[in-house]
């Protein structure tokens, strides 16, 4: 959503990079950038208007840094400016000393507002909360029994019966109250407009539960008038913040730069995909980093403490080090990964990456015919690939689908990784390896001091298909030496 927003400013950053010292006019044209960039992004003018005059009061008015350069000073700056207009802080969900803690969403239908009571109620279980999930919504054809899918797929149960709105949230309360459920998601009626029967039935919804936090539901695709539609369930329901849907969309992004200055409450989560696990709080700093191409390392982080096992992955470790990773535990790390999300969205969150990789389209299929590949070899030749001949290939590629040359080339480039990712590691030599002994002899833990930084090898080309004409090459691991990013302390 926020590529070409992001385009921009690394646009504007590249040419402060080579100046020393920045001249009034040199601010000037900086702001003029940032204003268009923002504009073009579709956000709310006077939110634009007031960030670049905070960008300009602190980049004239500040006594600025020695230790930093005139662009790394400018960038700091935007990045604290835009993390405040983004919120600046995340939300912090407090629970109600006399259970349950009752939360309204509302929301215009298409806005994703029944799977994100889902997400919610999945939310709240991973902090060891028990929920339930009201079907307030008897408007909609269909709309509690996809609710009651939902919440099969996540274990959480669902109240709702065929009678008015407001009888079913009070009934629904009492239910939690009585099988003990600390956290009570309403799901409410939406409309394709804002209109007075839409809004007269929330409030006397809201009436009857007395919420302890009321969130809407928005669709980010639909840019400026998300605001709108905020502004005015604001002023019927008092929001307590905003649930951003489809933030991994292709719109400009306007919304979330807008909603949290003109309607006065933050976004307090986020959804970037159509699944129910697709959802987490929103952090105003990690997508401010984001926007600025300074990736999202804490995200991506999260991401992998959810799908690997600390003992497996420190497991998977040692043996790529000592030279014993095979195409099975090869096959195992591309099955965490695919957990982990679209591999495009990952490479977004990587710091330093150029323009020009995070632009390659990375087709997560090809995860799936390296698969078929690894799984078409017998087990030896997964331990050993190189007494894979031309037979064996012949027969691996006819039980893949693909030709022997995809097949040579997947074998090539693994044997290479395991080479670099062993040298890497301090275990190329026997003199290494004897040193690697004493220190373990001397009591102490794992040394790794003075071992030269790790370098990922860039095997972007030659990979899978690179025996077609036009095929893309293999997902591999990024060259993630790429320039140093600017300094934020």
């Amino acid at each position: 959503m926020f590529d070409a927003l992001s385009d921009r400013f690394d646009g504007i950053f590249t040419k402060l990079r080579g100046r020393g010292r920045l001249s009034d006019a040199d601010v000037d044209e900086v702001l003029r950038e940032i204003r268009l960039a923002l504009l073009e992004a579709d956000v709310n003018f006077q939110v634009v208007k007031s960030l670049v005059a905070r960008i300009r009061e602190r980049c004239v008015g500040e006594e600025l840094s020695k230790a930093l350069s005139p662009a790394q000073q400018v960038i700091k700056i935007v990045n604290e400016e835009l993390t405040a207009t983004l919120g600046g802080e995340t939300i912090r969900i407090t629970y109600s000393p006399k259970p349950p803690t009752v939360v309204l969403l509302a929301g215009l239908q298409g806005s994703g507002k029944t799977t994100r009571t889902a997400s919610l109620a999945q939310w709240f279980k991973s902090q060891g909360r028990h929920p339930i999930m009201i079907g307030a919504d008897l408007q909609r054809p269909a709309a509690v029994e996809q609710l009651r899918t939902l919440g099969r797929q996540i274990d959480v149960p669902v109240y709702s019966e065929a009678s008015d709105p407001v009888a079913v949230a009070v009934a629904g309360l009492a239910e939690a109250r009585a099988t003990g459920r600390d956290v009570v998601l309403v799901d409410t009626a939406g409309r394709l407009a804002i209109d007075v029967e839409l809004m007269d039935e929330v409030r006397r919804i809201s009436e009857a539960v007395n919420p302890n936090y009321t969130f809407l539901v928005v669709d980010a695709m639909t840019g400026q008038d998300a605001v709108n539609v905020a502004e005015s369930f604001h002023a019927t329901l008092a929001l307590d913040g905003v649930i951003l849907t489809k933030l991994d969309g292709d719109a400009r992004g306007g919304a979330a730069l807008s909603v949290k200055e003109v309607v006065g409450k933050p976004i307090a989560f986020v959804s970037t995909g159509e699944k129910v696990s697709d959802f987490d709080l929103f952090h105003p700093d990690r997508l401010a980093g984001r926007i600025l191409g300074m990736g999202d390392m804490l995200t991506l982080i999260e991401k992998a403490e959810q799908v690997y096992e600390a003992d497996e992955a420190e497991a998977a470790a040692a043996k790529l080090f000592e030279g014993e990773f095979t195409l099975d535990d090869f096959l195992d790390q591309m099955q965490q990964i695919k957990k982990m999300g679209p591999l495009s969205g990952l490479v977004s969150m990587l710091p330093g990456i150029p323009k020009e990789v995070k632009d390659v389209e990375i087709d997560d299929r090809q995860i799936g015919q390296v698969e078929a590949i690894i799984r078409s070899m017998t087990r030896e030749e997964r331990v050993r690939p190189e007494i894979i001949d031309g037979s064996r290939r012949t027969r691996i590629a006819v039980g893949s689908g693909t030709n022997p040359a995809e097949v040579a080339q997947l074998i090539k480039q693994f044997r290479e990784m395991s080479k670099i990712m062993k040298r890497m590691g301090g275990f190329g030599s026997k003199k290494t390896k004897k040193g690697r002994k004493a220190k373990k002899g001397s009591g102490g833990g794992r040394v790794t001091q003075g071992r030269a930084p790790l370098k990922l090898p860039n095997l972007e080309t030659g990979g899978v298909g690179a025996g077609r004409p036009g095929a893309p090459a293999l997902p591999g691991l990024p060259d993630l030496g790429g320039p140093d990013l600017p300094s934020l302390n």
